[in-house]
């Protein structure tokens, strides 16, 4: 016995320019049948919130999934699974497809090689299939675009689930995040963490989706947009804060990578605003308000 609600759609080509585009969203739990063995040619993301069952890809090897899971099934890949007879599961589901698949890929964020993913929990991926169900409500003017921005936020939410199911995070971009403003090459830092320099790669590209250079540079660059913004600063000992002996390299490099020079960068954000400059992140719940009182 299962139950099951699903809709599906076709975006046009204009709206396939927007990167992602759903083109289908579901709701099912219990006993459901067998899927495949098949081939799709786009992106389904399996939120199973409660049961276990199988998943069989195309190293024809079974593997359990025992929820919160996660399954990714990507175009051109074969794949077979199913909920165990028993216990049945829980499953949310939505297809989709675009460019920017392939970048959300490159970045960490789908894992076709691993389409069994453990999560901490399903309730935001829920909230968010949610959302996308309740756009894709017959008659909504806005289908297409509301429903291809929660894709995106569906994604970013399963990418936090993935790394929450680790309680300690990743241990090696959180040494890196603690080093990254020491004048160090990520040789050194591969060798300050017991590993080499290729290891360190690949581990960086697990967790983040980029490389050490890359997942360091930007831990800088955002912490030098910061000091540029909130404090008088000169360049040059903005540049020795986040690691750079050199404030001529530093300048050469945010440049390159931000697109405007440091100064230029300080003169846009428009620091005359009233006010001080907090390492303290806002209460969501409680935010600061202008001219009125919290609380």
């Amino acid at each position: 016995m299962y139950h099951t609600w699903m809709r599906y759609f076709t975006p046009s080509p204009v709206h396939h320019r927007l990167g992602l585009v759903c083109l289908g969203v579901g709701l099912q739990h219990g006993t459901l049948p067998t899927v495949g063995p098949r081939t799709l040619g786009h992106h389904v993301a399996i939120v199973v919130s409660a049961g276990r069952g199988w998943f069989t890809g195309p190293d024809g090897r079974r593997r359990t999934v025992t929820a919160p899971a996660l399954l990714w099934l990507t175009p051109g890949v074969p794949h077979h699974y199913g909920a165990d007879p028993e216990t049945g599961w829980d499953e949310s589901f939505v297809d989709f497809t675009g460019a920017a698949a392939d970048t959300y890929t490159e970045l960490g964020y789908i894992t076709p090689d691993d389409p069994v993913v453990p999560l901490a929990d399903t309730g935001p991926a829920r909230a968010a299939v949610g959302r996308i169900a309740r756009a894709a409500r017959r008659g909504n003017p806005l289908l297409e675009v509301e429903t291809s921005a929660a894709v995106h936020e569906l994604l970013v939410v399963l990418r936090r689930a993935r790394a929450e199911a680790d309680a300690d995070g990743d241990p090696v971009l959180q040494a890196l995040a603690r080093d990254a403003f020491l004048p160090l090459s990520v040789a050194e830092h591969a060798a300050r963490h017991g590993m080499t320099p290729a290891g360190l790669r690949t581990a960086v590209r697990r967790g983040a989706g980029c490389s050490p250079k890359d997942y360091l540079l930007g831990i800088r660059l955002g912490r030098a947009k910061e000091l540029l913004a909130g404090t008088e600063l000169p360049v040059a000992a903005v540049a020795r804060r986040v690691g750079y002996d050199d404030p001529a390299y530093f300048s050469r490099l945010f440049t390159r990578r931000v697109g405007t020079a440091p100064v230029r960068f300080r003169d846009r954000q428009g620091r005359s605003v009233p006010g001080g400059w907090s390492t303290q992140i806002p209460d969501p719940d409680n935010p600061p308000l202008v001219g009125g009182r919290n609380g």
